[in-house]
Parts: C-alpha cells; structure tokens; sequence
C-alpha cells in the first residue's frame, strides 16, 4: 500500500482495524468500501449511529472518516464534486439535498470544463 501513502488530506480516514486512531474525532462518517452516492452511509457519534441511509452495499467492510460537515445554504447541504483528466480539470458538479448525506435522488447540476 506504500504506493498509495495517505495524503495529509486523508490524515482522517481510517480502516476498521484502525479505529483506535480515531479517538480524537467526536464523530465519524461510516462508509462502505465499494458504493455509490451515499448509499449505505452512517454518521457515528461513540456508539451511536446518529444518521443513516440505506443501500445495498458494505459485504466488503468499511472505512471511517472524521466528520466534516457539509456547508449548508438556507436549509440545503452541499457537496461541491470534481474531476480532473490527466491533471486538468475537466469537470464539476454541485450536489445538494436538505439531509446531510446526499443522495441520488439529490438535486444535483454537473459542469464540463473545455
């Protein structure tokens, strides 16, 4: 894994085997291994889940991320998303829901970047 080391970015994410490290985070966000737009997601608080959507998703195992919350504008969170090819961007999206783990069926408004 040596050629994938941990960005400072990624300094708080954790595998299920490491949550000892996580001790310092109040809350975690639980994420299956493999999914797709927030399904199967939990915010955890000790061991409590305090936020939850379902999906199909998670018989690989999971990680842990501390807890960042989206920035929320009237009564909407939102999730600014990227992509870049070969280093350029090339795109971005804007996803926003009124529940915090956004979701397919999130308004959602993508961007090409030329």
């Amino acid at each position: 894994m040596e050629a994938f080391s941990r960005a400072p970015e990624s300094a708080s994410l954790f595998f299920e085997d490491e949550l000892d490290k996580a001790a310092d985070f109040p809350e975690l966000v639980k994420k299956p291994i493999f999914s797709r737009e927030g399904a199967n997601i939990s915010v955890v608080k000790g061991a409590d889940t305090t936020l939850l959507s379902d999906g199909p998703y998670g018989q690989e195992g999971f990680i842990y991320q501390a807890l960042h919350p989206l920035p929320k504008f009237g009564k909407n969170h939102t999730l600014v998303g990227s992509w870049l090819v070969d280093d350029l961007a090339a795109g971005m999206s804007i996803r926003e829901d009124s529940n915090l783990i956004t979701q397919d069926m999130s308004r959602y408004l993508p961007h090409i970047i030329l």
